[in-house]
């Protein structure tokens, strides 16, 4: 079984190639995850792979792990750097963030994104996709 260390960069190493096959690879069937870009959440390889290809179309994201932390009960916090751009190159936003992880059995089951000064929250999308630079 991958330690949590690896699985984490090995899912961010597929999400930035746009590999998303090795990626779904390392989640749970039923993986519940948000949709940052369009808010709410998506259910399942299937939903999470037509949400990236819908969100690939329209932004070019790169994530970049700043910090990990292991918690109790399979929860793991990783800090991220995420720089978004728009198609042509132009930074829409370049800010740091928490994604919250649920792992089970050796898989992602859950994301959440926290962003500073907010709670976690899935209803709309993630200031980080809204053209502007946010506050650090």
């Amino acid at each position: 079984m991958m330690n949590t260390q690896a699985l984490v960069a090995q899912a961010y190493s597929a999400f930035n190639r746009r590999d998303i096959d090795g990626t779904l690879a390392l989640m749970s069937e039923n993986v519940s995850w948000p949709k940052a870009s369009e808010g709410g959440r998506v259910v399942g390889k299937q939903d999470i792979r037509a949400y990236w290809t819908r969100q690939w179309a329209e932004f070019d994201g790169y994530v970049e792990v700043l910090q990990v932390i292991d918690r109790e009960a399979g929860k793991v916090d990783v800090k991220v750097r995420l720089l978004v751009k728009n198609l042509k190159g132009d930074v829409l936003s370049d800010t740091e963030l928490w994604h919250l992880y649920t792992i089970a059995n050796g898989l992602i089951e859950r994301m959440d994104i926290k962003e500073e000064g907010e709670s976690n929250s899935d209803l709309g999308p993630s200031a980080a996709f809204s053209g502007h630079n946010r506050a650090k």
